[in-house]
């Protein structure tokens, strides 16, 4: 018989969300471990199967599942492993054989990729892009992820690490430093932290008036920008227009490489709806080469948030 279900398990800086899901995707049962307080890959391993076992019990038996899909930060898809990853405490400067640690715990077979690959992967299994075989996922959050699809598949690259488009560079001459080291990186533009940053760096270039300079600078979010926008503000009006510009015209170029039937928008920074997507649309198509211009659809996840992270990396559990 069939086993009928698979989990997904989303790693992040601070909690590692899993989940069992069906093959309809219906999130069954749900749980959260702490991914910040290990002292070692092993300790926060331990306390994940430990979890994922209390979360399983006898209503969804390990014996029923079929596959578990990881999504981590600096996840390889062919190795099994998670390789520095400067935002997890005890993956910094390590390799983790995390599906190896994770099969031989649970005797259940184990894939992994990065975040926004199985953000992809879910997007094709669940959401919007189902039927789409051509398709680039960007998500939009503290950092700026990507995966790519290409005839029904992700593209990995021959190391496993293909598609960091949130590092091409948006900014060639005196760009914003980024946390990966290099300088002008589309992150540092356009993800919530790139948004607050530039409510920043206007708030001290001009003297224009504006309910963000009620704020503590360093305390300003990418939701405060927003907030300020929908009550008229025209500084955090402008914000989400320049975000939105420096996304269309990268997206204008991630078109020229691969020619995308669509470009498929998720995390917190898309809440802003019209006030980013209408200026991402904009000067995408007027940067896009006429045999394309207005033909790629930009598209926002029909996932639901709170389940999305669980449905990517689930849905590699059903390729196993």
């Amino acid at each position: 018989m069939e086993k009928p279900y698979v989990l997904g398990i989303d790693i992040g800086g601070q909690t590692a969300k899993y989940g069992i899901v069906d093959a309809r995707g219906n999130v069954r049962a749900q749980s959260v471990t702490v991914s910040n307080s290990q002292s070692s890959a092993e300790e926060f391993i331990n306390d994940l199967c430990d979890g994922i076992k209390a979360l399983a019990g006898k209503e969804y038996p390990l014996d029923q599942i079929r596959g578990i899909g990881v999504g981590a930060p600096n996840g390889n898809y062919y190795t099994g492993a998670i390789e520095s990853a400067v935002n997890l405490t005890w993956a910094k400067n390590e390799r983790v054989e995390l599906v190896k640690m994770m099969e031989e715990r649970l005797g259940v077979p184990v894939a992994l990729t990065n975040d926004a690959n199985a953000a992809a992967v879910g997007e094709m299994t669940y959401g919007v892009a189902r039927g789409m075989k051509n398709f680039i996922m960007i998500t939009l959050g503290t950092g700026v992820g990507s995966g790519i699809v290409i005839n029904g598949d992700v593209v990995f690259g021959h190391d496993g690490f293909a598609g960091e488009l949130g590092h091409t560079c948006s900014v060639r001459t005196n760009g914003r430093i980024c946390g990966c080291g290099k300088t002008g990186c589309l992150e540092t533009y356009a993800s919530a932290t790139g948004v607050a940053r530039t409510a920043r760096e206007l708030l001290e270039l001009t003297d224009r008036k504006s309910v963000l300079r009620t704020m503590p600078a360093d305390n300003i979010t990418s939701k405060d920008v927003f907030n300020a926008a929908m009550e008229g503000d025209q500084l955090a009006k402008e914000i989400f227009e320049f975000t939105g510009r420096i996304l269309g015209e990268a997206f204008a170029d991630f078109v020229a490489f691969s020619s995308p039937e669509a470009i498929v928008l998720f995390g917190g920074l898309t809440k802003a709806g019209d006030l980013i997507y209408k200026p991402i649309v904009e000067h995408m198509n007027l940067n896009l080469m006429p045999m394309w211009r207005g033909k790629i659809k930009v598209l926002f996840s029909t996932l639901k948030e709170s389940d999305a992270a669980i449905l990517g990396a689930s849905a590699l559990g059903w390729e196993l």
